[in-house]
């Protein structure tokens, strides 16, 4: 009989990287597929509100307390005109969507997105048109939105009837730039002369924002990370964040490469790191430009059947992943190493958030159901609030076929010390074995052992459905806590939830 795996990890309470930003549990809802139209909004629906807006859908999104949403794109944006969004619905123009090639209703524009994430607890991310637009375009909708009253377009807002202005706080300049495929795409140089301008011009209309400058849209970009320094040398003054992008898919079908790939999410976090340090160093700064991870999720399932769509149709099912347990457990991965990055990865938005490559699926006019996504994303949200500690970890690795020395283990654990609760995520990568974890958590006086939660499943292909849940979390973990010393059971393949509170 082969000896049992086991890992060791010190925890101590002053070992910190950084208070968790909120926002790292951030979500993205673009005017794409079902994710609006059918998502959030449909006004025929049983469930739906006043407005039109899901009532089970906002449910769901309270219950995984999403703090802020990135909209309203995405590709989408790079050719939008925010104009036609808002005023009377029945004079809203009909446009051909390019990034997607669909027909957009303008039925929800920024007003009614306002008001659903008012509704469903969360902030806005507003992202502006620097592909096919400009500083213009982007000024006024920032004085459409934030100005009190008194000029043309906070003018124009409350003769649509919002009075109050939506105070929104963070706003993207534009989305993946770096992109061929991007409607208006631009060179480094050109994207950092226009995000400096806009940028520059935002401040003066509304000096409390914070600007977010688009970084590589993924790690294989041709001109990453030199599309990063080039954009920040030029644009460093005026914003606050460079952004990241990336999705992971199991094209082979191999487990184990495939939940190794989180490694290639740190790696491109540090270098982005490096790069923003870089830049500060150049130019003598004192300011620290901080990362905003906002788009990331697993993509690969619906890539096929998306080619089959015909154009021009109203809110096709485009992007609609049916996610497995494995990709539940990637995700895990993920959260885990935003968390080991807290000090610098301040904002993430998981892509999407309704549908579209989602957490959360709807049936038109019917159900709406969890994804096995959906179960680490609630947890790192809910009970990921806090200062990220630094675990020191010891655990047997494997080598996959594009990485090596693979630790078996993620861990993250957040200290909460207005609850005197301390919060330990783990996932085994194992594919065989269950592998037991011996803590050393002595410098948590008088705590004891809450909960041990586990997201587990004998097939790492099985999914949930509306009819049947079959990845679901259970409270039966194995672990122990006796005189400082935590000893936890991880099944094979499996994300741990362990929460210790003070006696």
């Amino acid at each position: 009989m082969a000896e049992q795996l086991k890992a060791n990890m010190i925890l101590d309470k002053n070992y910190q990287i950084a208070k968790v930003d909120d926002r790292i549990y951030g979500s993205f809802i673009e005017h794409l597929g079902r994710a609006v139209y059918g998502g959030i909004y449909e006004p025929e629906h049983p469930e739906a509100d006043e407005q039109g807006f899901r009532k089970d859908v906002i449910d769901l999104v309270k219950e995984l307390r999403v703090p802020i949403v990135r909209y309203p794109g995405g590709n989408m944006v790079s050719a939008y005109n925010w104009e036609d969004g808002v005023g009377p619905k029945k004079e809203r123009p009909k446009r051909l969507e390019l990034a997607w090639r669909t027909i957009e209703t303008n039925e929800v524009g920024t007003n009614e997105f306002a008001e659903w994430a008012k509704k469903a607890g969360a902030d806005v991310m507003m992202a502006v048109n620097l592909g096919t637009r400009g500083i213009d375009a982007a000024r006024n909708l920032l004085e459409y939105t934030n100005h009190p009253e008194g000029t043309y377009w906070s003018e124009l807002r409350r003769s649509h009837g919002y009075e109050q202005p939506h105070n929104i706080k963070t706003w993207c300049l534009g989305n993946e730039m770096d992109g061929p495929w991007q409607v208006g795409h631009k060179t480094a140089y050109e994207y950092g002369r226009i995000a400096q301008e806009t940028g520059k011009a935002m401040k003066l209309v509304d000096p409390t924002i914070e600007l977010v400058a688009c970084g590589s849209s993924n790690t294989g970009m041709p001109t990453f990370p030199e599309y990063e320094a080039t954009t920040l040398d030029i644009a460093y003054d005026q914003v606050d964040y460079i952004s990241l992008h990336q999705y992971y898919g199991n094209y082979e079908n191999d487990p184990a490469n495939y939940l190794a790939k989180n490694m290639d999410m740190d790696h491109f976090i540090k270098t982005v790191i490096s790069t923003c340090d870089y830049i500060k160093a150049k130019h003598r700064s004192k300011k620290t430009i901080n990362l905003s991870f906002d788009e990331w999720n697993v993509w690969y399932h619906s890539k096929e059947s998306d080619k089959q769509i015909e154009p021009w149709q109203v809110a096709p099912p485009q992007l609609e992943d049916h996610y497995n347990f494995e990709d539940a457990l990637l995700v895990g991965s993920m959260l885990i190493t935003f968390l080991q990055h807290a000090d610098r990865v301040k904002m993430a938005c998981m892509a999407q958030l309704v549908n579209v490559i989602a957490p959360i699926m709807t049936e038109n006019n019917g159900r709406s159901w969890k994804q096995t996504i959906f179960y680490p994303y609630m947890h790192a949200s809910v009970y990921g609030r806090g200062i990220a500690l630094k675990p020191i970890l010891s655990s047997p690795k494997y080598d996959s076929k594009e990485f090596t020395d693979v630790p078996y283990i993620d861990s993250a654990a957040v200290y909460n010390e207005e609850k005197d609760e301390v919060t330990l995520f783990m996932v085994n990568k194992h594919l065989e074995e269950s592998i037991t974890v011996t803590s050393d958590v002595r410098s948590f006086e008088e705590y004891r052992l809450l909960e041990h939660t586990v997201l587990e499943h004998d097939d790492l292909k099985a999914v949930n459905t509306a009819a049947e849940q079959a990845v679901q979390p259970h409270k039966e973990g194995t672990s122990t806590l006796d005189n400082g010393i935590l000893e936890a059971r991880l099944p094979k393949t499996s994300w741990n939830v362990i929460r210790l509170k003070k006696a």
